[in-house]
């Protein structure tokens, strides 16, 4: 079994250097809107390419890394309740703050993801991320919907949020931000009203 390479020998310095790296992409891509190479990364951290290379052999793992969703691992506020509709809404308001927050950095990895080859589907947005934290919100319809109920659903109300969704709404419908995140929860609820009324539907 491979071991990565910053878990070798001075592991802490090790972090804190891939950590600059992944910073420093970070920032790039929010400046300049494009993906970054890993030698403009490694400039930017003040570090050289050749170390910058034994952390990411290649641009596609450094924004993988980069990318912001990776680490998080539910939408739901603490005490949101057992109401499906409340906890949909929350989790798709907060997913959302997480995209217009990182707008840049999913704008590029959206444009990665639509090449066809082997590495784009790697990528977070092409694993479904969005469709476990959406499934934890309807749990309350697990009983009435059935697993393959509110899996459907949650496609579904992905569907209509996240990025792809925001750079319609913005750049082709022309609704500001703040409109776009109210049109996409008002659909992610009318759809878990809908389901819950039409169990059957589904």
């Amino acid at each position: 079994m491979s071991t990565a390479y910053e878990e070798t020998g001075r592991s802490r310095q090790k972090q804190r250097t891939r950590a600059a790296l992944v910073a420093a992409a970070r920032q790039l891509v929010a400046e300049g809107g494009r993906p970054p190479t890993v030698a403009e990364a490694a400039e930017a951290a003040a570090v050289s390419r050749t170390t910058a290379y034994r952390y990411f052999p290649t641009q596609h793992a450094l924004l993988v890394a980069a990318h912001p969703e990776i680490e998080t691992t539910s939408m739901l506020p603490a005490e949101v309740g057992s109401d499906p509709e409340t906890r949909i809404e929350a989790a798709v308001r907060s997913f959302m703050a997480m995209v217009v927050d990182t707008e840049e950095q999913q704008r590029t990895m959206l444009r990665l993801s639509l090449q066809r080859d082997a590495a784009s589907r790697e990528l977070p947005l092409r694993q479904g991320r969005a469709i476990g934290w959406f499934t934890e919100a309807l749990d309350p319809l697990a009983d009435r919907l059935g697993a393959d109920g509110v899996r459907r659903l949650a496609v579904a109300i992905r569907a209509v949020c996240g990025v792809e969704a925001l750079v319609w709404l913005t750049d082709i419908a022309g609704l500001s931000r703040e409109q776009a995140v109210e049109q996409m929860a008002w659909s992610a609820v009318a759809l878990v009203r809908r389901a819950n009324d039409q169990p059957h539907a589904l």
